[in-house]
């Protein structure tokens, strides 16, 4: 997804769209509007909007994009506690559904005999999915960690 749409979705897709979200940003549901719309050149959006965006919203697309863009994943930070087995568990099956999700991008994507840019942009965002899975699953683990014993490395 390109920033600018993740910006579009985000401001779209919060309860009452740019006319509450607007104002808390201060500024007019008209300007987000135009800094919202693909189309046009007037109000581009600034990385302070963006920003603003995302803390107001708790919508991480905007994030999610820009890592994509750069080869990079977002996860995110588990707060302090201690983690459990059945977290850990829990997180190996979001894993296994994430794999599986690959699968099936890859298989729709090969269906028809034919590679299509909109089909690479499914996988793309599928192992992107996994990807957060498996480091949200490995941050768990590095937490559950003991410290290494007296001696031993």
């Amino acid at each position: 997804m390109s920033l600018q749409d993740a910006f579009y979705r985000t401001v779209h897709d919060y309860p009452g769209g740019c006319e509450s979200l607007a104002p808390r940003m201060g500024m007019t549901p008209a300007v987000l509007r135009n800094k919202a719309n693909p189309n046009t050149t007037q109000n581009v959006v600034t990385l302070r909007d963006a920003d603003m965006a995302i803390g107001l919203t708790g919508d991480f697309r905007l994030l999610h994009a820009l890592c994509a863009n750069h080869g990079h994943v977002a996860i995110p930070v588990e707060a302090e506690g201690h983690a459990g087995d059945l977290a850990v568990l829990e997180l190996v099956t979001q894993v296994w559904a994430a794999n599986g999700n690959v699968g099936a991008a890859v298989d729709a994507t090969l269906a028809d005999g034919r590679v299509e840019l909109r089909e690479i942009k499914d996988v793309r965002a599928a192992i992107y999915r996994t990807q957060q899975a498996m480091l949200s699953m490995l941050a768990r683990l590095e937490d559950m960690a003991e410290p290494a014993a007296k001696g031993h490395s």
